[in-house]
């Protein structure tokens, strides 16, 4: 009588993947020179604060809103989750493969922190909590999407091939990274481990 009652028995059965924790290592740590650059350049440690990285393009608590959020009129002040681009070692090798060029670096297209050995990192899931060795810890947003932006970038490294900007968002779909924020502040450096803490999932059904 109280399942009826509240409607229990009208919940779908639950299907989930218990969360897990995945380790992998950093490769190299990155940021643009200055705040204007979209580029960005290797250094030997990277500093993070609850603005996101002292002078980085993508630092600071709050961003204005542009073409991923429609439901903003551009230039609407919005938190800013969005402050720190992490790559995949193994996805650039990907990208780079179907694009039929030697290599993308993580440098050309804005990434801030490189993995390897952390499988798909793209499609892991917003919550996931990426723990650093030195304390630091990102909290993960979602998935980055490619942007001809990003693909002018790539082919200005090519001037002989044609097309590289409009073919980079197509072949780096759900390859193209995660952005995430700072949790907790702190130094990021090359060589260090990191453990992805990846929440619990589950395929929301409406009923």
């Amino acid at each position: 009588m109280t399942a009826d009652l509240f409607g229990e028995d009208q919940i779908s059965p639950l299907h989930h993947t218990p969360a897990r924790k995945l380790k992998a290592d950093v490769s190299a740590v990155m940021q643009t020179p200055q705040a204007d650059d979209f580029q960005t350049r290797k250094v030997s440690g990277l500093t993070l604060t609850l603005e996101g990285i002292p002078g980085d393009r993508h630092g600071g608590y709050t961003r204005c809103s542009g073409g991923r959020e429609p439901y903003y009129p551009r230039g609407t002040e919005m938190c800013n989750e969005r402050q720190v681009s992490i790559l995949s070692e193994e996805e650039l090798r990907s990208i780079a493969r179907r694009m039929d060029v030697r290599a993308v670096e993580a440098e050309w297209i804005g990434g801030n922190i490189l993995v390897k050995g952390l499988a798909n990192l793209s499609l892991i899931p917003p919550r996931t909590r990426l723990v650093f060795e030195g304390g630091a810890v990102i909290r993960v947003d979602g998935d980055n999407r490619p942007c001809r932006y990003a693909g002018k970038a790539i082919a200005a490294n090519y001037p002989d091939r044609d097309g590289l900007d409009l073919l980079f968002p197509k072949v780096a779909q759900r390859l193209r990274g995660l952005v995430g924020f700072v949790e907790k502040p702190g130094t990021i450096r090359a060589g260090e481990s990191v453990t992805a803490h990846v929440p619990e999932q589950w395929i929301y059904q409406p009923g």
